[in-house]
């Protein structure tokens, strides 16, 4: 952790020795966080800077930055792929996906290049904000970016809370009263969510006979007693009082435990949720995760300068126009949802998959493919794979995964990358989550290429164990 923090002091230097500064970020909550902490931060230095956002870092863009000659690019939440790269682009990276050994150089921050797991314990948001509060610390402002990062990259889902680096940022947001963790129902929407709309889009864990039926979460509430209404208006979980919320994690508990599920998996319905002290109870922008999810609707559908703004603290006309986008969002999951389980989920032996076609924008298909692999439709022994046409002759594949399949050495990030690279193509990410770009055509090929490394890990560790 020393040496992390040491690293992130040297990029510091590197940008406060910098007069004009370029960002290129990720088009996601973490993206867009990490890209606003480093335009934060630069404008308070009264740097010269922009910032541009990014799917994918190819070699057309690496190409295009090399002309525009920019005296340094900062590349937060990606970048890590280049690192020992294109030494004709003055840079620093700041990003937490997997990354080679060699390519720990002084202008590169990357917990995996310090012993830390970047898939859970920092994400590319934290990594910034490691180097922005080693430029000033008056920058511990933005912790709040940094925990809403870390939590739309889904850094708490493994110990149902943040752990390692992540921690440390949230006692900096915690000690200037920016952000409070408390322990609480994890389930989304607890916030702005409508009770039995919290409860039917319910996962990790689904809830059995009610994850994805409207009218069986009307019904089980009103078995409970809970009211639902409170005059026009309905009632959110926030709204409950003590008993209320008892009684339905204590009943939806006992659904978990009579349909086999087990103490583990029952224990996740509990855990560690954060609220941005400062934004409005009851709105989108106080629960960390309603804000990515906000972010994600803005960054997949080509608005991140709505993102941006909504993070820079503009809470009228951005706002309200990254709520609209999300009203979209939402409906483009479920029809998304809808339109693979239609097409089938084809399973293999060591994986399973669904191609969208133009059915799904390519944006959003690990999102839709994370929702299935968590729901009762889909076998979560297996990882999934989505694929969605890019256009311009490219299919985008999405690969997740469970944390047991993580625990018996599922490694996604190295498995994608792998099979990516045997057709001349990018692939990388998390071991959990990971993503590629192929050409069109190629998918029987590329699923072959990762069965089989799939299956090598697998076989792998259990043959250690």
């Amino acid at each position: 952790m020393h040496f992390l923090l040491k690293r992130a002091e040297k990029i510091g230097k590197i940008v406060n020795g910098s007069k004009e500064i370029h960002i290129v970020t990720h088009i996601d909550a973490d993206g867009i966080t990490a890209g606003t902490i480093a335009y934060q931060t630069l404008k308070r230095l009264g740097k010269e800077c922009s910032i541009e956002f990014i799917k994918d870092l190819d070699s057309d863009i690496l190409e295009r930055l090399k002309n525009d000659n920019h005296e340094l690019v900062w590349f937060t939440d990606l970048g890590s792929s280049i690192s020992t790269d294109t030494p004709e682009i003055s840079k620093i990276i700041t990003d937490h996906h997997a990354c080679q050994e060699n390519s720990n150089k002084s202008f590169h921050l990357n917990p995996h290049l310090f012993g830390l797991d970047g898939s859970f314990e920092i994400s590319g948001a934290g990594v910034t904000y490691l180097v922005s509060r080693a430029i000033d610390r008056k920058n511990m402002d933005l912790t709040p970016l940094a925990i809403v990062g870390a939590c739309g990259d889904l850094q708490d889902r493994r110990f149902r809370k943040l752990t390692g680096m992540n921690r440390e940022i949230l006692s900096d947001g915690e000690s200037i009263n920016a952000v409070k963790a408390k322990m609480d129902i994890r389930y989304f929407g607890r916030e702005s969510r409508p009770i039995f709309k919290m409860l039917q889009f319910a996962n990790d864990p689904i809830i059995p006979g009610l994850s994805g039926r409207e009218q069986a979460c009307v019904g089980f509430l009103q078995e409970l007693g809970i009211t639902m209404k409170d005059g026009d208006n309905w009632r959110k979980w926030i709204d409950l009082c003590k008993d209320e919320r008892r009684l339905i994690i204590s009943s939806i508990a006992q659904l978990l435990l009579t349909k086999g599920f087990g103490h583990k998996i029952t224990k996740r319905i509990i855990g560690e949720v954060y609220i941005l002290v400062n934004e409005q109870e009851g709105t989108e922008i106080h629960d960390s995760k309603e804000f990515a999810t906000l972010l994600n609707s803005t960054a997949r559908y080509g608005k991140c300068e709505v993102g941006l703004n909504v993070c820079l603290g503009d809470r009228d006309k951005w706002l309200a126009k990254a709520r609209n986008l999300l009203l979209g969002h939402r409906q483009n999951l479920v029809v998304g949802l809808q339109f693979a389980k239609e097409e089938g989920i084809i399973k293999r032996k060591h994986l399973q998959f669904f191609h969208a076609g133009n059915g799904i924008r390519d944006t959003i298909v690990g999102i839709i493919a994370n929702m299935l692999l968590n729901s009762e439709d889909v076998n979560s022994d297996l990882p999934l794979i989505g694929f969605a046409n890019k256009g311009q002759g490219e299919v985008k594949v999405s690969a997740r995964g469970t944390e047991e399949l993580v625990e018996k050495g599922l490694n996604l990030s190295q498995a994608m990358k792998k099979a990516a690279s045997a057709l001349d193509s990018i692939g990388g990410g998390h071991d959990i989550a990971a993503g590629a770009t192929i050409p069109k055509g190629k998918e029987e090929e590329f699923l072959e290429l990762l069965e089989k490394e799939i299956k090598t890990q697998l076989s792998s560790r259990a043959d250690v164990l």
